[in-house]
Order: C-alpha cells, then sequence, then structure tokens
C-alpha cells in the first residue's frame, strides 16, 4: 500500500499563506488607522487572531512585516495593471501609480518616515524596475546597449520614487492624483523624447 506523505501539505501552505495575509492585512488597517508604524506586535498579532509567536515566526521582527505588507499591497493592487493591461495609455497607468498611493497615503507615508523607511524605499525600487526597464525597451528598442538601458532603468526608478516619496510625505492633503501625473508625464516626455531619438548612447 502506497502512502502518500505529501496529502496534507497543501493544506499546511493554506494556513501559512492564510496566517500571511491575516497579517500584512492587519498591519496596512493598524498603520493606516494610528497613522505611525509605531505599533506593539502584539496588537497586529490581536487584529490578525494569532500569536505573537506566529508573528516572529513569519517575519522575524515588526520591520519586515510592515516592509513586506508594503509590498504585497503593490503586488497585490497595482503591479497586475502595470504589467498585464496592454491597453492603457501611459496616461491611464500612471495615474493607477498616483492613484495607488494617493488611497494609501497615510499607510505609505507612515512608512516611508518610520524606521523601516530605507527598506521599503529600496523594496519598492525593485518592484518598479522590472517595469520601467520593459518600457525603455518598447521606447527604444535595440538602439541601447543593454548595460546603458539597465542604468536607464535604474536612475528613471530612483528619480521616480524620490518624486512620488515627496509627493506622498509632503504633498498638500488631500492629494491629486491627476495633477500628479501631469507632472510625471511633463517630465517623462523630456527623458523618452531624448531616448527615442537616440540622443543618449
Amino acid at each position: 500500500m502506497d502512502v502518500d506523505l505529501t496529502a496534507a501539505e497543501p493544506a499546511q501552505d493554506r494556513r501559512v499563506r492564510r496566517s500571511r495575509a491575516a497579517l500584512m492585512k492587519a498591519a496596512v488597517a493598524l498603520v493606516t488607522e494610528r497613522a505611525t508604524t509605531a505599533i506593539p506586535l502584539s496588537d497586529i498579532a490581536e487584529a490578525a487572531d494569532v500569536s505573537r509567536r506566529v508573528v516572529y515566526q513569519h517575519f522575524g521582527d515588526r520591520d519586515t512585516l510592515l516592509l513586506e505588507a508594503g509590498l504585497d499591497l503593490v503586488r497585490q493592487e497595482l503591479l497586475p495593471r502595470l504589467k498585464h493591461d496592454t491597453q492603457a495609455t501611459e496616461r491611464e497607468l500612471t495615474l493607477a501609480v498616483a492613484r495607488h498611493f494617493a488611497d494609501h497615503r497615510v499607510f505609505y507615508r507612515s512608512l516611508l518616515t518610520g524606521s523601516c523607511g530605507f527598506a521599503v524605499d529600496r523594496g519598492l525600487s525593485g518592484l518598479f524596475l522590472p517595469v520601467n526597464r520593459q518600457g525603455i525597451e518598447q521606447v527604444a528598442g535595440d538602439r541601447l546597449a543593454p548595460q546603458l538601458a539597465d542604468d536607464l532603468a535604474t536612475f528613471l526608478t530612483g528619480g521616480a520614487g524620490a518624486f512620488i516619496t515627496a509627493w506622498v510625505v509632503d504633498g498638500p492633503d488631500p492629494l491629486d492624483p491627476e495633477a500628479f501625473t501631469d507632472r510625471v508625464l511633463h517630465v517623462m516626455s523630456v527623458l523618452m523624447t531624448a531616448i527615442g531619438e537616440g540622443t543618449l548612447r
């Protein structure tokens, strides 16, 4: 008689995913509610209906949990559209980014100005870098050397990240996604025109 020793694994995986998802959801909700990242882990665990031990098992510490919650929010709500909505215009995609950060302003502002701010900034850059690299390829084709294309993607991602951070942290309340989109597109049009015309080598 054969025994399937892996039969229980999918259920365990689902429990792990549910616990992680519940913790990240609780982190987003509490940071948004209190406008700070200085939230006791016990409060997040209680809101997620898990023990503190589970928090440490999955994330190790509060800053790692908050980092993962922020990145997961982008992965779930924003990246799918940026990567797969092939019919959207450049303005629609840029506006989607602006609206996402405006809708979750309190959460992102708290993360970016909190103890995990540097890690969050680097994490977000890592998520958006492939998207920007793809955009450069679409505009420039094979006119740019691969290294230059990579450098431009890194440069644009860092610049755009700083632009968004300044807007989210210091922009007037309420944020205006439409006006911010206009500003971003104006800057990008200048850069992309130079790239498309081959003035960058």
